[in-house]
């Protein structure tokens, strides 16, 4: 009797998992899985030169610590996934002003590092509140211009502040790149809501507006545009490693007896340059794989937005997947040199503990929203 009951409970417990599991899009899932299987994989091989460089003297010291994120970001991942939609929006709404806000201390109390204020300690560790921000803001954008359209409530205006404040608070940091690629996300989600091209449009001349003040202002981003449009006007050692590693690895990777390689001498090995690291490493087979990836990602999301019944949802599912395609178009740009050289982390692949939770907190609203409901 007992056996007999315990089998029907184990089957009953099957058949749950089962069920819970065939809503999500699982071309998402194994997309987001492997890319963290190709991370932790790669940080094997960036991690004894970045400590080398840094003197460190335990060899996968960044090994170590990223399988610790990788292992939170996990979790949060799937505790996200398993959201309804309510449940997302009211933890992203959350996030979103709670990034504000830390965003705004860390400009008083955050340590200067090379010149900006990003980054917020805790219990002795860095917390990026814009690793956060990002999510949190395609989610109160999301909710604003729904509520615009089915209720009496200023949702586009509300949601052009939100914009604005995110944006002059990461331009008071400064971190263009990031400011430029919230402002991205921005374009997407306003444009899946219905705003006139019109209005894109001018306020897209304003934000190049924006960036022009920054190349006149800041010396630090008038140099990347000038060594990007002439490089022998300045130091272009990162990216120039960068391209010589990719080039190195040839089509299989190179042999693993020829150590260190390139990447020893590529400063950022394990975060910004990741990319460069996986290629010389495993060859141009693992680089077209991360980019195919990436690309089935921005194919299932917009396309879930593009087949989504709400605004709500099909302005957040359209952000979530544009944050997450345009981080990574950003970083494989630069490591390829078709880009201006900008420190951005390459989602799910980078080491970096704000960017992996965070990047793992994308992609499980991204499921819980594209996710089939069984009525």
């Amino acid at each position: 009797m007992v056996e007999a009951v315990l089998t029907r409970m184990e089957a009953g417990a099957s058949r749950l998992t089962l069920g819970r599991l065939a809503g999500f899009d699982m071309a998402l899932v194994y997309a987001f899985l492997v890319l963290g299987l190709l991370g932790l994989v790669t940080s094997f091989a960036a991690s004894p030169v970045a400590a080398y460089r840094l003197g460190i003297d335990a060899p996968f010291y960044f090994t170590e610590r990223h399988l610790l994120f990788l292992s939170v970001a996990l979790f949060a991942g799937l505790g996200a996934a398993f959201l309804s939609p309510v449940q997302a929006r009211r933890l992203g709404v959350l996030m979103a002003f709670g990034a504000l806000g830390l965003a705004l201390i860390t400009l008083i109390v955050g340590p200067e590092i090379k010149g900006a204020r990003r980054w917020f300690y805790l219990f002795g560790f860095g917390l990026q509140p814009a690793e956060f921000l990002k999510t949190g803001f395609v989610f109160c954008s999301a909710w604003f211009l729904s509520a615009g359209r089915e209720d009496r409530f200023p949702g586009s205006m509300a949601a052009l502040g939100l914009y604005a404040f995110s944006a002059l608070l990461l331009l008071a940091q400064p971190d263009y790149g990031q400011w430029m690629l919230l402002t991205g996300i921005w374009a997407v989600v306003f444009f899946v809501a219905g705003w006139s091209w019109a209005w894109i449009g001018g306020l897209g001349t304003a934000a190049a507006g924006a960036l022009g003040l920054g190349y006149l202002t800041q010396s630090h981003v008038r140099s990347r545009i000038d060594r990007f449009i002439n490089p022998e006007s300045g130091d272009t050692y990162q990216t120039d490693k960068a391209l010589e590693a990719i080039s190195s690895g040839g089509v299989f990777g190179h042999d693993l007896h020829e150590l260190p390689g390139v990447k020893a001498s590529l400063p950022d090995a394990q975060t910004d340059f990741i990319f460069a690291v996986a290629v010389e490493e495993f060859g141009l087979v693992m680089g077209l794989l991360i980019i195919l990836l990436f690309a089935i990602i921005a194919v299932r999301g917009f396309y879930a937005a593009l087949n989504a019944r709400d605004t709500f949802t099909r302005c957040a599912v359209a952000g979530l997947t544009a944050s997450l395609s345009f981080q990574a178009a950003i970083n494989i740009g630069v490591n390829l040199s078709v880009l201006p050289a900008k420190g951005m982390t390459l989602p799910l692949i980078s080491y970096g503990g704000s960017s992996l939770i965070a990047t793992a907190l994308t992609a499980g609203f991204l499921l819980a929203l594209t996710r089939k409901r069984t009525p």
